[in-house]
């Protein structure tokens, strides 16, 4: 990957193994709109970017060098061999052949952690397009403003220190719901220190996910995308509803499987790869595999 700056612009070309739409329409994220086709604005890390991809080319409008190596680099991942990441999975296992080729342009973001926690806790029983909404109320009720792109005004997630007072009633004004009160406990231990980023990132995936379960409403799947995506575990392996069907579908004959199983089964099938394959089998699960025979079923 070769990178230049030109006229306010980062470019970087030969990007490879790398697709903007995949990674952000996953379901990894959801501090983002897009604006056309391959072409998105981003809220991370109290920044707002324009960016779009053009083949093997990846620019990011009306940004500094400075910012692209100290946020956007790490953000989209480009610094990681995603080529090699793709072979070694397939060499352990062929059964993910379909699902990597398929999405092969996904990267997994290396997103701000207490964003991440109360985005996952927003999403439990939601649509992606309900949890981008309620994300971007939270931003614009008690978030930064970051400016503005092609006449829509963005905001920063809140922080931690701006939530602290936010009441469960000026969260379900927000659309959260039953969510409200596990929010509210989620702001008030990392305010306090009972949940400390340091030491989660210090931890190991088993001990790491105990300490995340101690914040009311969060369990395994909440805390396992909390490791994947914003504590930068790659070993994590989330286990959903759509992960449960694919998983069931390619390892255990489609029968009904109990959840932990199948994450025991993933630590022990995949490893230290688990969060690349989990991400692999969620987007081509959800979108093509288990979309597809949903479909056959409706026209029968």
């Amino acid at each position: 990957m070769q990178i230049s700056y030109d006229e306010g612009n980062v470019v970087l070309t030969e990007v490879r193994d790398f697709d903007l739409a995949q990674t952000l329409e996953c379901g990894q994220c959801f501090h983002f709109k897009k604006l056309a086709e391959q072409e998105y604005a981003v809220c991370a890390f109290h920044r707002l970017l324009r960016i779009r991809q053009e083949k093997d080319s990846v620019i990011l409008f009306d940004t500094t060098m400075q910012d692209y190596e100290m946020i956007w680099r790490d953000y989209f991942d480009f610094g990681r061999d995603y080529g090699r990441i793709k072979a070694a999975l397939l060499q352990t296992d062929d059964t993910l052949k379909e699902a990597v080729e398929t999405m092969q342009g996904v990267h997994i973001l290396q997103q701000e952690f207490f964003e991440t926690l109360i985005s996952f806790i927003i999403s439990q029983n939601k649509q992606i397009p309900h949890i981008k909404k309620i994300v971007e109320t939270l931003s614009e009720r008690f978030g930064d403003d970051l400016g503005e792109i092609n006449g829509m005004r963005f905001f920063a997630f809140p922080t931690v220190s701006q939530m602290c007072n936010v009441t469960e009633e000026d969260l379900r004004d927000c659309k959260t719901g039953f969510r409200a009160p596990y929010i509210v406990d989620a702001v008030q231990k990392t305010a306090d220190g009972q949940i400390s980023e340091a030491a989660l990132k210090a931890a190991d995936t088993a001990e790491c996910e105990k300490m995340l379960t101690k914040i009311k409403g969060v369990g395994s799947k909440v805390a396992n995308c909390c490791m994947l995506f914003g504590l930068d575990k790659r070993d994590a392996f989330p286990v959903d509803v759509w992960i449960k069907r694919i998983m069931e579908q390619l390892y255990f004959s489609g029968k009904e499987t109990d959840k932990e199983k199948i994450a025991a089964f993933a630590k022990t099938r995949f490893g230290s790869y688990g969060g690349y394959a989990q991400q692999y089998l969620f987007f081509y699960g959800k979108t093509v595999r288990i979309g597809a025979q949903n479909q056959k079923i409706k026209k029968v």
